[in-house]
């Protein structure tokens, strides 16, 4: 999988330093360095040319939308992720907090109808296949 991914960052970093010379031959552009400014243009074609054919090959890859609006506000996009990883964390923690909350309300509910209704429990913990009163 990464082997996908190096090869289309070589792509991405050869054009993008085809597009940086062409800004510095643009920027002080001379009749007679027409052929460079050709060459490069040409180099860019071809450079697009190999980033699509690496398009074939990450296809089944998908990127959270996000992770665009990170790039664009200047963010790294490896924050993203980290940021994930913390949210989930954190709504884990939270679900953790209601399920031992849930428990001991069960736990406690089944001592008190045990007091109450201590016939109807014991049924209620005989069918459960449990000996003896939850605590």
């Amino acid at each position: 999988m990464a082997e996908k991914f190096d090869h289309l960052e070589e792509h991405l970093e050869k054009f993008v330093e085809n597009i940086r010379q062409l800004g510095i031959i643009v920027s002080d552009f001379q009749p007679s360095s027409q052929a460079g400014l050709n060459q490069k243009l040409n180099f860019i074609v071809t450079g697009l040319q190999d980033i699509d054919k690496c398009r074939q090959q990450l296809h089944d890859i998908s990127v959270p939308l996000e992770v665009f609006e990170y790039i664009d506000q200047g963010r790294n996009p490896q924050l993203y992720t980290k940021e994930c990883l913390e949210r989930a964390l954190a709504k884990n923690e939270q679900v953790k907090g209601k399920i031992d909350t849930m428990k001991k309300f069960k736990s406690l509910l089944i001592q008190e109808l045990s007091k109450v209704f201590p016939e109807d429990m014991a049924k209620y913990r005989s069918i459960r296949g449990e000996d003896h009163p939850s605590s």
